[in-house]
């Protein structure tokens, strides 16, 4: 389930999470700039608790998944994105995350990422698919429409937006 696309005249990997990438994931964390992390998390994060880090690492391929996209920086593995849904309540419905290294942003790999994680839950019996974003969130807003998510405000919360996508 590798691929090996080129995004911006250079190759990378896009494979599942493994919970052994847990340092790669934290690492990816703090190289994200403030306004990413405050994107990804809804607040100011700045590094995630090895417990926080291990719970994301670790995905069973089916209620859980996750998508890494990787690139070789100095002989090593370096994260530059990842797409994930993780389960909530519903049975069949997942919540979902996309998030894109800063020097990766507006190049394609989110939507390539995202894609990737919804073939995945089609695959898995998943119906649908939401994201829970913050309502100035630029970037996730046109990757929503890219992929044909609906939007609506969140009631409970005015300052964010709750993208859905039915399978």
């Amino acid at each position: 389930m590798y691929q090996q696309p080129q995004i911006a005249g250079e190759s990378i990997t896009i494979r599942p999470m493994r919970a052994a990438d847990v340092d790669m994931e934290a690492e990816f964390v703090r190289r994200l700039s403030p306004q990413s992390r405050h994107y990804r998390f809804l607040g100011g994060v700045k590094e995630l608790s090895p417990r926080e880090l291990k719970r994301l690492c670790r995905v069973d391929g089916h209620r859980s998944m996750a998508f890494v996209a990787t690139v070789v920086e100095d002989g090593r593995e370096t994260e530059i994105g990842v797409s994930r849904y993780a389960p909530n309540a519903t049975g069949d419905v997942r919540e979902m995350a996309v998030t894109i290294a800063d020097a990766w942003q507006n190049k394609g790999l989110g939507t390539r990422l995202a894609r990737q994680l919804i073939q995945h839950a089609r695959e898995h019996g998943v119906r649908r698919l939401y994201s829970m974003d913050l309502a100035d969130n630029d970037a996730m807003r046109h990757l929503a429409k890219d992929l044909g998510m609906t939007a609506m405000p969140d009631h409970d919360d005015t300052h964010q937006v709750i993208y859905s996508l039915t399978l």
